[in-house]
C-alpha cells in the first residue's frame, strides 16, 4: 500500500505525498446517500513535492488548470464508481495521467525557411492581383 507510484522509468511518487480523504457523492444514491462517504478526494501538493523535477511541475500546473489551487496543490475528486476503492484508484490514475503527460517535454519548434515554390506562388499571386488593380484603374482612351 505505501509502495512508491511509478510517474515514468525515472520518476516515482512516494504516497505519503498524497493526502485521500473521502467525501459524499453528490447526486442521487437511494438510501445510503446520507451515510456513506464513497467519492474521494486527492489532494497532491504540486509545487511542494520534492520527487518531481521543476520543468515537470511546471508543465504540469499548466495542464492541471482549475484543479491546481493557490497553494500549489492538485486536488482530484472521483465519484463515477460506488465504492471507495474504485474512486481512489480513478482519483490517483487521473494524477498518474496528468503527470506522465507532463513528463513529456514538448518538441522544440526548428524554424524552416519558405521554399522556393511557395515564394514563387505567393509572388504569381501577388503579381495577378497587382495586374488586376491596375487595369481597374486605367481608363479607356477616347479618339
Amino acid at each position: 500500500m505505501n509502495d512508491p507510484i511509478r510517474i515514468t522509468n525515472t520518476i516515482w511518487l512516494p504516497q505519503a505525498e498524497l493526502d485521500i480523504s473521502f467525501i459524499r457523492s453528490p447526486g442521487p444514491g437511494g438510501q445510503n446517500v446520507n451515510k456513506v462517504a464513497t467519492a474521494a478526494q486527492l489532494r497532491f501538493d504540486l509545487m511542494g513535492s520534492p520527487s518531481l523535477p521543476a520543468g515537470l511541475k511546471q508543465r504540469a500546473g499548466k495542464l492541471a488548470g482549475s484543479r491546481l489551487t493557490n497553494t500549489g496543490e492538485i486536488v482530484f475528486t472521483a465519484s463515477k464508481f460506488r465504492t471507495q476503492t474504485q474512486n481512489r484508484e480513478d482519483a490517483l490514475s487521473r494524477l498518474v495521467d496528468l503527470l506522465q503527460q507532463a513528463a513529456n517535454p514538448p518538441k522544440r519548434r526548428i524554424p524552416t525557411k519558405p521554399t522556393l515554390a511557395s515564394k514563387r506562388r505567393r509572388l504569381d499571386a501577388k503579381g495577378k492581383r497587382s495586374h488586376i488593380k491596375r487595369t481597374r484603374s486605367t481608363r479607356p482612351e477616347i479618339d
